[in-house]
Protein backbone atom coordinates (compact mmCIF):
# COMPACT_ATOMS: atom_id res chain seq x y z
CA UNK A 1 0.00 0.00 0.00
CA UNK A 2 1.43 3.55 -0.97
CA UNK A 3 1.07 6.08 1.44
CA UNK A 4 0.54 9.39 -0.18
CA UNK A 5 2.78 12.39 0.76
CA UNK A 6 2.62 15.97 1.09
CA UNK A 7 5.27 18.13 -1.03
CA UNK A 8 6.51 20.16 0.59
CA UNK A 9 8.46 23.26 -0.95
CA UNK A 10 12.25 23.37 0.29
CA UNK A 11 11.27 26.47 2.17
CA UNK A 12 8.67 25.40 4.06
CA UNK A 13 10.73 22.32 5.21
CA UNK A 14 13.40 24.55 6.31
CA UNK A 15 10.88 26.47 8.31
CA UNK A 16 9.24 23.47 10.05
CA UNK A 17 13.01 22.40 11.02
CA UNK A 18 13.46 25.44 12.36
CA UNK A 19 10.37 26.03 14.39
CA UNK A 20 10.63 22.00 15.77
CA UNK A 21 14.43 23.27 16.71
CA UNK A 22 13.09 25.55 18.98
CA UNK A 23 12.00 22.87 21.78
CA UNK A 24 10.13 24.62 24.11
CA UNK A 25 7.74 26.78 21.60
CA UNK A 26 6.97 22.93 19.53
CA UNK A 27 5.99 21.46 23.12
CA UNK A 28 4.74 24.54 24.40
CA UNK A 29 1.68 24.35 20.46
CA UNK A 30 0.93 21.33 21.76
CA UNK A 31 0.58 22.07 25.42
CA UNK A 32 -1.90 24.85 24.38
CA UNK A 33 -3.56 22.71 21.65
CA UNK A 34 -3.81 19.88 24.38
CA UNK A 35 -5.73 22.28 26.74
CA UNK A 36 -8.09 23.83 24.24
CA UNK A 37 -9.07 20.75 22.61
CA UNK A 38 -9.84 19.85 26.66
CA UNK A 39 -11.64 22.88 27.37
CA UNK A 40 -13.89 22.75 23.63
CA UNK A 41 -15.37 19.38 24.92
CA UNK A 42 -15.68 21.60 28.69
CA UNK A 43 -19.58 20.01 28.69
CA UNK A 44 -18.28 16.39 28.65
CA UNK A 45 -15.95 17.54 31.45
CA UNK A 46 -18.05 19.78 33.84
CA UNK A 47 -21.09 19.55 33.89
CA UNK A 48 -24.22 19.32 36.23
CA UNK A 49 -26.07 16.57 34.00
CA UNK A 50 -25.07 13.39 33.44
CA UNK A 51 -23.75 12.31 30.06
CA UNK A 52 -25.26 9.00 30.50
CA UNK A 53 -28.89 7.78 32.16
CA UNK A 54 -30.19 4.85 31.99
CA UNK A 55 -33.68 3.94 33.47
CA UNK A 56 -36.40 1.63 32.96
CA UNK A 57 -34.69 0.22 29.52
CA UNK A 58 -34.52 3.60 28.12
CA UNK A 59 -31.01 5.56 27.42
CA UNK A 60 -31.15 9.04 28.01
CA UNK A 61 -28.45 11.20 27.03
CA UNK A 62 -28.85 14.48 29.05
CA UNK A 63 -25.98 16.57 27.67
CA UNK A 64 -27.52 17.14 24.67
CA UNK A 65 -30.95 16.68 25.27
CA UNK A 66 -33.31 18.14 27.54
CA UNK A 67 -35.36 15.88 29.85
CA UNK A 68 -38.49 16.11 32.36
CA UNK A 69 -38.95 14.95 35.90
CA UNK A 70 -41.60 12.58 35.18
CA UNK A 71 -39.51 10.62 32.38
CA UNK A 72 -37.80 9.49 35.06
CA UNK A 73 -40.91 8.90 37.62
CA UNK A 74 -41.21 12.10 39.01
CA UNK A 75 -44.21 14.72 39.85
CA UNK A 76 -43.10 17.62 38.08
CA UNK A 77 -43.04 18.37 34.40
CA UNK A 78 -40.22 20.88 34.46
CA UNK A 79 -36.56 20.43 33.20
CA UNK A 80 -35.04 17.43 35.67
CA UNK A 81 -32.63 18.66 38.30
CA UNK A 82 -30.21 15.53 38.43
CA UNK A 83 -28.60 16.73 41.36
CA UNK A 84 -31.71 16.47 43.45
CA UNK A 85 -31.65 13.69 45.84
CA UNK A 86 -35.60 12.85 44.83
CA UNK A 87 -34.24 12.29 41.21
CA UNK A 88 -30.87 10.65 41.73
CA UNK A 89 -33.26 8.31 44.35
CA UNK A 90 -35.84 7.38 41.08
CA UNK A 91 -32.85 6.78 38.36
CA UNK A 92 -30.62 4.85 40.59
CA UNK A 93 -33.96 2.25 41.48
CA UNK A 94 -34.30 1.08 37.92
CA UNK A 95 -30.88 2.46 36.68
CA UNK A 96 -27.74 4.33 36.61
CA UNK A 97 -26.27 7.28 35.98
CA UNK A 98 -22.72 8.00 33.91
CA UNK A 99 -21.56 11.50 35.37
CA UNK A 100 -18.44 13.25 34.04
CA UNK A 101 -15.75 13.96 36.05
CA UNK A 102 -16.57 17.20 37.66
CA UNK A 103 -20.39 17.44 38.69
CA UNK A 104 -21.14 21.86 38.39
CA UNK A 105 -20.92 23.58 35.01
CA UNK A 106 -19.62 27.44 35.83
CA UNK A 107 -22.85 28.49 36.52
CA UNK A 108 -24.03 25.68 38.98
CA UNK A 109 -24.29 26.79 42.42
CA UNK A 110 -23.70 24.01 45.16
CA UNK A 111 -26.10 24.23 47.71
CA UNK A 112 -24.30 21.48 50.24
CA UNK A 113 -21.38 23.34 51.07
CA UNK A 114 -20.62 22.91 54.69
CA UNK A 115 -19.20 26.36 55.25
CA UNK A 116 -19.93 29.83 53.67
CA UNK A 117 -18.55 30.39 50.18
CA UNK A 118 -16.42 31.14 49.31
CA UNK A 119 -15.58 27.41 50.42
CA UNK A 120 -11.69 25.98 50.28
CA UNK A 121 -10.65 23.00 48.27
CA UNK A 122 -12.75 19.67 48.93
CA UNK A 123 -13.34 16.54 47.44
CA UNK A 124 -16.65 17.72 46.21
CA UNK A 125 -15.10 21.26 44.99
CA UNK A 126 -11.39 20.73 44.18
CA UNK A 127 -10.58 23.36 43.63
CA UNK A 128 -12.93 25.50 45.90
CA UNK A 129 -16.26 27.70 45.16
CA UNK A 130 -16.12 31.24 44.55
CA UNK A 131 -18.49 33.85 46.43
CA UNK A 132 -21.19 32.74 45.23
CA UNK A 133 -21.13 28.78 45.54
CA UNK A 134 -19.51 28.28 42.04
CA UNK A 135 -16.79 25.70 41.29
CA UNK A 136 -13.65 27.19 40.59
CA UNK A 137 -12.33 24.47 38.44
CA UNK A 138 -15.60 24.58 35.65
CA UNK A 139 -15.19 28.02 35.84
CA UNK A 140 -11.68 27.70 34.66
CA UNK A 141 -12.28 25.41 31.88
CA UNK A 142 -15.41 27.48 30.85
CA UNK A 143 -13.35 30.74 31.38
CA UNK A 144 -10.29 29.11 29.36
CA UNK A 145 -12.44 28.31 26.22
CA UNK A 146 -14.18 31.42 25.86
CA UNK A 147 -10.67 33.67 26.38
CA UNK A 148 -9.36 31.47 23.62
CA UNK A 149 -12.15 31.79 21.10
CA UNK A 150 -12.97 34.99 21.46
CA UNK A 151 -8.92 35.88 21.14
CA UNK A 152 -8.94 33.55 18.06
CA UNK A 153 -11.73 35.53 16.49
CA UNK A 154 -10.58 39.00 17.75
CA UNK A 155 -6.69 38.34 15.89
CA UNK A 156 -8.08 36.79 12.98
CA UNK A 157 -10.56 39.75 11.73
CA UNK A 158 -8.54 42.58 13.40
CA UNK A 159 -5.71 40.73 11.17
CA UNK A 160 -7.94 40.57 8.23
CA UNK A 161 -8.84 44.28 8.41
CA UNK A 162 -5.00 45.46 9.12
CA UNK A 163 -3.59 43.55 6.60
CA UNK A 164 -6.17 45.02 4.04
CA UNK A 165 -5.62 48.55 5.26
CA UNK A 166 -1.80 48.27 5.42
CA UNK A 167 -1.72 46.56 2.02
CA UNK A 168 -3.52 49.40 0.43
CA UNK A 169 -1.75 52.36 2.15
CA UNK A 170 1.58 51.09 1.03
CA UNK A 171 1.08 49.88 -2.40
CA UNK A 172 -0.66 53.18 -3.60
CA UNK A 173 1.69 55.34 -1.06
CA UNK A 174 1.20 59.21 -1.79
CA UNK A 175 -1.99 61.14 -1.25
CA UNK A 176 -3.19 57.84 0.01
CA UNK A 177 -0.62 57.11 2.29
CA UNK A 178 -0.41 60.26 4.12
CA UNK A 179 -4.16 60.55 4.48
CA UNK A 180 -3.90 57.14 6.15
CA UNK A 181 -1.54 57.64 8.30
CA UNK A 182 -3.00 61.07 9.80
CA UNK A 183 -6.06 59.10 10.29
CA UNK A 184 -4.40 55.86 12.44
CA UNK A 185 -2.67 59.12 14.46
CA UNK A 186 -6.52 60.17 15.22
CA UNK A 187 -7.84 56.67 15.44
CA UNK A 188 -5.50 55.61 18.15
CA UNK A 189 -5.72 58.37 20.02
CA UNK A 190 -8.94 58.03 20.75
CA UNK A 191 -9.93 56.80 24.55
CA UNK A 192 -10.76 52.77 24.25
CA UNK A 193 -11.50 52.60 27.51
CA UNK A 194 -14.03 55.31 28.04
CA UNK A 195 -15.57 54.51 24.76
CA UNK A 196 -16.44 50.99 26.52
CA UNK A 197 -17.44 52.64 29.34
CA UNK A 198 -19.87 54.44 27.41
CA UNK A 199 -20.95 51.73 25.30
CA UNK A 200 -21.33 49.36 28.58
CA UNK A 201 -23.56 52.08 29.80
CA UNK A 202 -26.01 52.62 26.43
CA UNK A 203 -25.84 48.15 25.82
CA UNK A 204 -25.56 45.11 27.92
CA UNK A 205 -22.14 43.72 27.28
CA UNK A 206 -21.63 40.95 25.55
CA UNK A 207 -19.39 38.43 23.89
CA UNK A 208 -19.90 39.88 19.85
CA UNK A 209 -20.48 43.64 21.77
CA UNK A 210 -17.05 43.47 22.89
CA UNK A 211 -15.51 41.67 19.89
CA UNK A 212 -16.59 44.50 17.74
CA UNK A 213 -15.35 47.31 20.07
CA UNK A 214 -12.30 45.56 20.21
CA UNK A 215 -12.15 44.77 16.67
CA UNK A 216 -12.18 48.45 15.93
CA UNK A 217 -9.14 48.93 17.63
CA UNK A 218 -6.84 46.24 17.73
CA UNK A 219 -6.59 46.10 13.72
CA UNK A 220 -4.50 49.14 13.39
CA UNK A 221 -1.58 46.36 15.52
CA UNK A 222 -0.73 45.29 11.89
CA UNK A 223 -1.02 47.93 9.45
CA UNK A 224 2.66 49.36 10.13
CA UNK A 225 4.07 45.96 9.71
CA UNK A 226 2.08 45.31 6.26
CA UNK A 227 2.69 48.82 5.19
CA UNK A 228 6.51 48.64 5.15
CA UNK A 229 6.30 45.60 3.47
CA UNK A 230 4.35 47.11 0.76
CA UNK A 231 6.23 50.14 0.40
CA UNK A 232 9.69 47.96 -0.18
CA UNK A 233 7.94 45.66 -2.62
CA UNK A 234 6.32 47.78 -4.62
CA UNK A 235 8.89 48.89 -6.61
CA UNK A 236 10.87 45.70 -7.33
CA UNK A 237 11.61 44.68 -10.73
CA UNK A 238 8.78 41.74 -10.33
CA UNK A 239 6.02 44.07 -9.64
CA UNK A 240 6.85 45.83 -12.25
CA UNK A 241 6.99 44.02 -15.00
CA UNK A 242 3.70 42.49 -14.00
CA UNK A 243 2.42 46.33 -14.27
CA UNK A 244 3.32 46.31 -17.38
CA UNK A 245 2.18 43.51 -18.26
CA UNK A 246 -1.31 45.30 -17.77
CA UNK A 247 -1.79 43.42 -14.66
CA UNK A 248 -4.76 44.59 -12.24
CA UNK A 249 -3.33 46.42 -8.78
CA UNK A 250 -5.62 44.09 -7.09
CA UNK A 251 -4.25 40.75 -8.52
CA UNK A 252 -0.62 42.10 -7.78
CA UNK A 253 -1.23 43.12 -4.49
CA UNK A 254 -2.91 39.24 -3.34
CA UNK A 255 -0.66 37.30 -5.85
CA UNK A 256 2.78 38.71 -5.52
CA UNK A 257 3.18 41.30 -2.75
CA UNK A 258 1.03 39.92 -0.05
CA UNK A 259 3.08 35.98 0.27
CA UNK A 260 6.14 38.45 1.17
CA UNK A 261 4.04 40.76 3.85
CA UNK A 262 2.36 37.45 5.31
CA UNK A 263 5.86 36.31 6.58
CA UNK A 264 6.26 39.12 8.77
CA UNK A 265 2.67 38.98 9.93
CA UNK A 266 2.50 35.14 10.78
CA UNK A 267 5.13 36.35 12.95
CA UNK A 268 3.12 38.53 15.38
CA UNK A 269 -0.26 36.85 15.32
CA UNK A 270 0.31 34.50 18.78
CA UNK A 271 1.43 38.15 20.08
CA UNK A 272 -1.63 39.52 19.17
CA UNK A 273 -3.10 36.88 20.21
CA UNK A 274 -2.24 36.77 23.57
CA UNK A 275 -2.71 40.53 23.31
CA UNK A 276 -6.04 39.65 22.94
CA UNK A 277 -6.93 37.55 25.62
CA UNK A 278 -5.34 40.00 28.24
CA UNK A 279 -8.15 42.50 26.58
CA UNK A 280 -10.86 40.20 27.46
CA UNK A 281 -9.64 39.54 31.30
CA UNK A 282 -8.83 42.73 31.77
CA UNK A 283 -12.10 44.05 30.94
CA UNK A 284 -13.71 41.36 33.08
CA UNK A 285 -11.68 42.31 35.91
CA UNK A 286 -12.68 45.66 35.79
CA UNK A 287 -15.95 45.01 35.28
CA UNK A 288 -16.65 46.35 31.50
CA UNK A 289 -16.62 42.78 29.98
CA UNK A 290 -18.98 39.56 29.41
CA UNK A 291 -22.42 39.67 31.62
CA UNK A 292 -22.63 39.05 35.25
CA UNK A 293 -22.52 34.95 35.52
CA UNK A 294 -20.34 33.92 32.47
CA UNK A 295 -17.31 31.90 32.35
CA UNK A 296 -14.59 34.47 32.75
CA UNK A 297 -10.93 34.82 33.93
CA UNK A 298 -11.25 38.45 34.69
CA UNK A 299 -14.23 37.51 37.08
CA UNK A 300 -12.32 35.00 39.24
CA UNK A 301 -9.31 37.58 39.86
CA UNK A 302 -11.57 40.26 40.96
CA UNK A 303 -13.25 37.54 43.13
CA UNK A 304 -9.59 36.51 44.47
CA UNK A 305 -8.66 40.50 44.92
CA UNK A 306 -12.07 41.31 46.73
CA UNK A 307 -12.24 37.84 48.68
CA UNK A 308 -8.17 37.52 50.24
CA UNK A 309 -9.06 34.91 52.55
CA UNK A 310 -9.86 32.74 50.05
CA UNK A 311 -6.80 32.65 48.00
CA UNK A 312 -8.03 29.88 45.89
CA UNK A 313 -9.69 32.14 44.14
CA UNK A 314 -6.28 34.18 42.98
CA UNK A 315 -3.82 31.67 42.41
CA UNK A 316 -5.99 29.54 40.23
CA UNK A 317 -6.70 32.29 38.15
CA UNK A 318 -3.71 33.66 37.99
CA UNK A 319 -2.16 30.35 37.30
CA UNK A 320 -4.41 29.39 34.28
CA UNK A 321 -3.55 32.95 32.98
CA UNK A 322 -0.04 33.11 33.42
CA UNK A 323 -0.07 29.67 31.83
CA UNK A 324 -2.00 29.93 28.82
CA UNK A 325 0.14 33.40 28.20
CA UNK A 326 3.59 31.55 28.69
CA UNK A 327 2.60 29.24 25.80
CA UNK A 328 1.15 31.63 23.42
CA UNK A 329 4.57 33.34 23.88
CA UNK A 330 6.42 30.48 23.77
CA UNK A 331 5.02 29.80 20.58
CA UNK A 332 5.41 33.26 18.98
CA UNK A 333 8.97 33.00 19.79
CA UNK A 334 8.97 29.29 17.83
CA UNK A 335 7.38 31.29 15.18
CA UNK A 336 9.23 33.98 14.83
CA UNK A 337 12.47 31.88 14.76
CA UNK A 338 11.15 29.59 11.74
CA UNK A 339 10.71 32.50 9.81
CA UNK A 340 13.89 34.34 10.44
CA UNK A 341 16.33 33.48 7.54
CA UNK A 342 19.68 34.34 9.63
CA UNK A 343 18.48 31.26 12.12
CA UNK A 344 19.75 27.93 11.27
CA UNK A 345 18.96 24.61 12.55
CA UNK A 346 21.42 22.96 14.76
Amino acid sequence: MIVPRFHLSPLTQRRLAQFQANRRGWWSLWGFLLLFGLSLGAEFIANDRPLLVYHQGALYVPVFKDYAETDFGGIFPSTANYRDPYLIKLINEDGWMFWPPIHFRHDTVNYDLPVPAPAPPSTDNWLGTDDQGRDVLARLIYGFRISVLFGLLLTLTSSIIGVAAGAVQGYFGGRVDLLFQRFLEIWGGLPQLFILIIVSSVVIPGFWTLLLVLMLFSWTSLVGVVRAEFLRARNFDYVRAARALGMSDGRIMFKHVLPNAMVATLTFLPFILSGSIVALTALDFLGLGLPPGSASLGDLLRQGKDNLQAPWLGVSGFVVVALMLSLLVFVGEAVRDAFDPRKNVI
